[in-house]
């Protein structure tokens, strides 16, 4: 019966894994992030799906926290402390402008569906965060990585990751239902931590790297990967967020140290990351999904929009052009992993309710494929619009010059009558 059971569960994962390959590779021929189409994967083998996966559960469940890990171990292995510092510097303004107008749609949302302050504060996190991911491989598809906005994007999303190392422990607290002064002690406990990392790693940020580094990368896998877990798992225990551990060890671990843990990590990411995005759709029953349809629409126009006037403003400070504010606006529209991460952590503790889940995978789902397309489009959009107006001045231009004409010709056959 073992067997038999060992045996089912292989081949369910197998075809799982094969599934999701093929749904990346339909992903990089359309040029679009896979993001979506594992989340629909997730959705056609979950709850009221088409298939139900009935052994590999505890698996995928177990994997999808260790991708969580990944991804935000991997966030901040691509930055050092001085880039945080000095981004924090530059765009606390515009980060601040951020959070007001996306966080604000998705608690109008919540709480005009009666979620209450639980389901308001988690559905703030999920529609206020750019994808970063998905943002970092549209500016380079594109070519607009040394583009003069591309500072002011950057800038943004180091700042909104850095509001998640705060965020992540209040909604953790929110979500375990502990009250104010509970709530109060572990923002403090993670900003206290964000504190001593970032100085750590300024001043000593060689030596952390020297505890995991190794020549033999099976080492420095198990190593760095030891670690990650570990961190991960003490800031879970403080309830602080063992996503916000893993992004301080990444943070911590610097120069060519960081470089190799991202090459060695990467595929293992992308492979937990996948199984994590495929849980949250087994946890979404596609019969919900319907009935919150139109607010996911509702949301998605909103925060395209304050997404774009973010960029817009931003960019407008920085001194770029039009063209160069319009392309900051729509490269910031995505969202993906982290809405999704957020969203996980709030359906996972159960205290959400289950249209919860259905929204912000719909949302979600508009959202990472609208992103990449508004980035590849404002620019020609721009340009005809421009042109339309070119022309439209012109003609006015020659009519008012007609006219002119015509009035000087009168003139003159009158004195000549006279």
């Amino acid at each position: 019966m073992v067997e038999h059971e060992t045996a089912l569960a292989l081949i369910q994962l197998g075809a799982v894994f094969f599934g999701l390959g093929l749904l990346g590779r339909v992903a990089a021929r359309i040029g679009m992030s896979p993001i979506p189409l594992y989340l629909i994967g997730g959705l056609v083998f979950g709850t009221g799906g088409l298939i139900e996966l009935d052994h590999v559960d505890e698996f995928i469940h177990l994997a999808s926290e260790i991708g969580v890990v990944l991804l935000l171990l991997l966030l901040g292995l691509e930055y050092t402390a001085n880039e945080l510092v000095t981004g924090m510097r530059k765009s606390w303004l515009a980060g601040v402008l951020d959070i007001v107008l996306n966080a604000t749609p998705g608690v109008v949302v919540a709480l005009l569906l009666k979620w209450g302050l639980t389901g308001a504060v988690a559905m703030a996190g999920v529609t206020y965060i750019s994808s970063s991911g998905i943002v970092a491989k549209v500016l380079g598809d594109l070519g607009r990585l040394g583009n003069r906005e591309t500072p002011t994007i950057l800038s943004i999303l180091v700042f909104e990751d850095l509001v998640m190392a705060g965020y992540l422990p209040v909604l953790t607290a929110v979500l375990a239902g502990v009250g104010f002064a509970a709530g109060v002690k572990t923002l403090g406990i993670a900003l206290a931590a964000v504190t001593v990392v970032l100085v750590v790693a300024l001043r000593y940020g060689k030596y952390v790297s020297m505890i995991v580094d190794s020549e033999d990368r099976e080492i420095f896998l198990l190593k760095l990967l030891g670690s990650a877990l570990l961190v991960a798992g003490v800031a879970s225990a403080l309830q602080v967020s063992a996503a916000v551990g893993a992004f301080l060890l990444g943070i911590a671990i610097s120069d060519s140290t960081a470089h190799t843990a991202t090459k060695i990590l990467e595929p293992l990411r992308d492979l937990f990351a996948a199984l994590f995005f495929v849980l949250f759709g087994l946890s979404t029953d596609p019969t919900s999904i319907p009935p919150v349809l139109g607010w996911a629409v509702v949301l998605a126009v909103a925060t395209v929009a304050t997404k774009v006037a973010t960029g817009w403003w931003a960019a407008k400070r920085a001194g770029a052009s039009t063209y160069g504010r319009a392309r900051a606006g729509t490269a910031l529209v995505a969202r993906g992993e982290f809405s999704i991460v957020i969203a996980g952590l709030a359906v996972t503790t159960g205290a959400v309710p289950p249209e919860f889940a259905a929204l912000a995978t719909t949302y979600v789902l508009l959202m990472a494929v609208l992103g990449p397309i508004a980035a590849r489009v404002v620019e020609p959009i721009l340009v005809v619009v421009s042109r339309l107006r070119s022309s439209k001045r012109s003609g006015t231009r020659s009519t008012l010059e007609t006219s002119g004409a015509d009035g000087v010709t009168g003139q003159s056959q009158a004195v000549t009558e006279s």
